[in-house]
């Protein structure tokens, strides 16, 4: 079984601005009082919508490839 992974949001660096959660196409992040939040593992699609948005850099949705043998 694989795991998920979300794109990592740097809190320090977030504005608070919304344009993540806003645009999200997946509806995947909410705002908090401390920042952007995922709201579980499934929602996020990880087309990379947030990270391109970010003004600040503050998401980053690293991707890596996976070759599976069989």
């Amino acid at each position: 079984m694989s795991e998920r992974i979300l794109p990592s949001i740097n809190l320090s660096l977030c504005t608070g601005c919304n344009l993540c959660v806003s645009q999200c196409p997946e509806l995947a992040l909410i705002m908090t009082d401390d920042g952007p939040i995922f709201v579980d593992l499934i929602t996020c699609s990880y087309c990379g919508v947030c990270e391109e948005l970010c003004p600040t850099g503050a998401i980053r949705a690293p991707s890596s490839v996976v070759w599976s043998v069989r």
